[in-house]
């Protein structure tokens, strides 16, 4: 399939916050700071008590911004992550959706590159670019993540990193949302669903700038702490109920086996 040079689809930008005041001005600004213009903005606000939905005011009037404020939550930041995406997904209309947290941010060339690769190769559904590292006072470019051993997952970039072809995107979220492993976050979920009915493309483009703080729930998951072990043990109850549900074959492997070793002593 040939597509035409002029052809500029309709992205979707999802942006979900949650008490991120002082940095949601800086993600929305890098969207309408894009040199690709055929964009909408589905802010989905969920319950914030701070001063987030006074912030954005001044965006409300622009043209392809639209506001979804939530008042129900549960008490899982992961599951309430994914019915933000959900129902912000809904309510957009692009032909691309890309994932946004509201204290991360985009380069201005992101969506014109992701947007070129996907008109250059329309087969491809899902795209994970590599997230740049925003600390207060420095910028580091992630490099390769090392893996300890084989496992059942890919590496994946965090879900401000993601876009994804809108039916893919459909038909990953009718088989994500479920509310079981509150540990296992959607970045995960689509990662692994992508992986065995998809192909994750992922170009050599630091295009997403990714904040670190000490507030962030992954600040509770240091590497090879005792909080990631459990998590790293919930990853693998997550395959093997993914792949009972899809009718995957499973076979324990060493990395489950040294996971639930080391668990036992926490």
């Amino acid at each position: 399939m040939k597509i035409p040079k002029n052809y500029n689809p309709k992205v979707s930008v999802l942006i979900i916050n949650y008490n991120n005041e002082k940095f949601i001005k800086k993600s929305i600004d890098s969207i309408f700071e894009q040199k690709y213009k055929n964009c909408e903005i589905i802010f989905f606000d969920d319950n914030s008590t701070d001063a987030s939905l006074k912030t954005i005011t001044k965006f409300k009037k622009k043209k392809n911004f639209f506001l979804i404020s939530n008042r129900l939550q549960t008490n899982f930041g992961s599951f309430n992550q994914i019915n933000g995406y959900s129902r912000a997904l809904k309510k957009s209309k692009g032909e691309i959706v890309f994932f946004l947290d509201s204290d991360d941010f985009f380069h201005k060339n992101k969506i014109k590159k992701i947007v070129e690769i996907y008109k250059k190769d329309p087969e491809k559904k899902i795209i994970m670019d590599i997230p740049i590292y925003k600390y207060h006072d420095r910028i580091i470019k992630q490099k390769k993540r090392i893996r300890l051993f084989n496992n059942y997952w890919p590496q994946y970039s965090p879900q401000s990193c993601i876009s994804i072809k809108r039916e893919f995107a459909n038909e990953i979220f009718e088989n994500i949302k479920f509310e079981k492993f509150p540990n296992i976050w959607l970045d995960f979920r689509i990662a692994v669903y992508a992986y065995y009915f998809g192909k994750i493309h992922t170009p050599n483009e630091h295009l997403t700038y990714y904040r670190q703080s000490s507030y962030q729930e992954s600040s509770n998951f240091h590497f090879l702490g005792v909080n990631w072990w459990r998590r790293r043990l919930e990853a693998h109850q997550y395959i093997k109920f993914f792949f009972k549900l899809k009718k995957i074959h499973y076979k324990v492997n060493f990395d489950y086996l040294i996971t639930k070793f080391i668990n036992i002593f926490y």
